[in-house]
């Protein structure tokens, strides 16, 4: 009986492990599905490109926390722009999810069955991959955000 309950203990302690390293992102090889991207996307902050690409997309500099729709120079769809003004700011999670399919993620963001997305591309794998690249890509977190980040947090004990 103990070798079945140390069998399962073992198990019970690496299932949390196991599912984070399925739900994170690979930033590598984010790195390399981008090139999936690059027909419609580019990376540039200013002059410096970090990504050669197409310009039918929005830049995608900066991207992860960034409210949806509003990279400053691009025409998004009303429905992407409804989003954002909804409260729609990217992170890696979401990013994954409107990836895999545009139209079917603002739909339900926005409960909207009407909703159209200005982007037909489907990524079904390596979404979650290309979300982590993106948040490596982007600019750095402001220093005051990342004292805090690091700070202990308070206890009443």
């Amino acid at each position: 009986m103990k070798p079945m309950f140390r069998v399962l203990a073992i198990f019970a302690l690496a299932t949390p492990a196991f599912a984070d390293s399925h739900e994170a992102g690979d930033a590598d090889a984010g790195a390399k599905t981008f090139n999936r991207c690059k027909s419609c996307h580019m990376i540039a902050n200013g002059d410096q490109v970090i990504e050669k690409g197409g310009r039918t997309g929005p830049n995608l500099y900066g991207v992860i926390g960034r409210q949806a729709g509003t990279a400053n120079g691009y025409s998004y769809q009303k429905a992407i722009v409804a989003a954002g003004e909804a409260g729609l700011v990217w992170d890696e999670e979401s990013l994954t999810k409107y990836v895999a399919d545009p139209r079917e993620f603002l739909r339900e963001f926005l409960d909207d069955p009407k909703a159209k997305s200005g982007m037909s591309f489907k990524l079904k794998k390596g979404g979650a991959d290309v979300a982590a690249y993106l948040a490596r890509v982007g600019p750095d977190v402001a220093p005051a955000e990342a004292d805090a980040a690091e700070a202990p947090a308070d206890s009443d004990s």
